[in-house]
């Protein structure tokens, strides 16, 4: 694809993922293509792509989509590693090139959903479906479908988002069993959208289960799944319990786990919104704002288009003090926010 017509974005379209998910359910592997290309690919070449998938990974955490590191990863995913796909390599070689490049992709979406380029997202999501594919990795197939399906989810897309975790989860029972748990989270957050409770609690529950199993079974197994620990568990509990309008559940599962620290300052960023709304639910308007404050202050720091959609859900809670000094300060700063991050975009 040229990359100049594959960087042209527009708005987020559901559809467009109708006929590549149908494609990887119906079957998630295939045979390995014949390689017939000039350059010669062996682990070395896999190991350079590992490291800079975590590299990316590590940055995107801390500092988040919009950053110029974070946007670099599709000139690499292009300039260095379309050649080796275009390769000659054994099959066992193949198979990993796929796969590392899969998550790749998977990476360079997630990025550009953060810093708000949904069809770019879109586009990196459905390669990254692809190559798992070809890869025959069921695993990294799996997990690009949960993220799909989280990308819906964030979009107002609630039902197809279920959909989706739900084939992530059904189609490959054989995958390892954090994949399979972040399929059910997503799940879960996605019933709660609804104000569907009781699934919600059923899924987040599964999710809790196989993340424990995961965590016994695949340590130092998929490096890209790690971050699916109890403390993932929590941050999103916190969430799913906010859009049920259930703050002290909310405030119950926030005292389980510890504030994400500077490392994952997006999601610490998160949290904190959550919370905020979560006091706006109870009526402690004070703390609310303080805690508003502190995320706003942190998502501006990180240009994040994904924490200002965080940002916006908080600002509903607010609906009742709008006249309030302190609120019409704190939404004109959110309005200021935005305004910066349209014109950076």
């Amino acid at each position: 694809m040229n990359r100049r017509t594959f960087l042209a974005s527009s708005p987020f379209v559901v559809s467009v993922f109708s006929e590549p998910v149908t494609r990887w359910l119906v079957n998630p592997t295939e045979p390995l293509s014949p390689p017939s290309g000039r350059i010669t690919v062996d682990q070395s070449h896999i190991q350079e792509l590992r490291e800079a998938a975590d590299s990316a990974r590590l940055w995107d955490s801390r500092f988040g989509g919009a950053t110029w590191k974070s946007r670099s990863l599709t000139a690499y995913l292009y300039e260095r590693v379309t050649p080796l796909l275009d390769g000659r390599y054994t099959e066992r070689d193949g198979r990993d090139l796929f796969s590392v490049t899969a998550e790749m992709a998977r990476l360079a979406g997630w990025t550009a959903f953060d810093a708000g380029q949904h069809q770019i997202a879109q586009r990196h999501f459905i390669q990254a479906l692809r190559l798992a594919k070809a890869g025959s990795d069921v695993h990294v197939g799996s997990y690009v479908l949960s993220t799909m399906a989280m990308q819906a989810l964030m979009r107002g897309f609630t039902s197809q988002a279920i959909d989706m975790a739900q084939g992530a989860y059904e189609r490959v029972p054989t995958a390892d069993p954090r994949v399979l748990g972040f399929a059910k989270l997503i799940e879960a957050r996605a019933h709660a959208r609804q104000r569907d409770a009781r699934a919600a609690a059923s899924c987040l529950a599964t999710a809790e289960r196989l993340q424990e199993r995961g965590a016994a079974e695949g340590v130092g197994e998929r490096p890209w799944i790690e971050f699916f620990s109890r403390q993932r568990i929590v941050t999103d509990a916190t969430e799913i319990f906010r859009d049920l309008g259930q703050p002290r559940s909310t405030f119950s599962w926030h005292a389980l786990g510890s504030m994400p620290g500077d490392a994952y300052a997006r999601s610490r960023g998160i949290r904190l919104s959550v919370l905020a709304t979560a006091h706006a639910q109870s009526g402690e308007l004070e703390h609310s704002l303080r805690l508003g404050g502190e995320s706003l202050r942190l998502f501006a720091r990180l240009q994040s288009i994904r924490g200002l959609d965080y940002l916006k859900i908080y600002t509903e809670s607010l609906t009742p003090w709008h006249r309030e000094p302190a609120v019409v300060a704190y939404l004109k700063g959110v309005r200021d926010l935005a305004g910066q991050l349209a014109t950076a975009a």
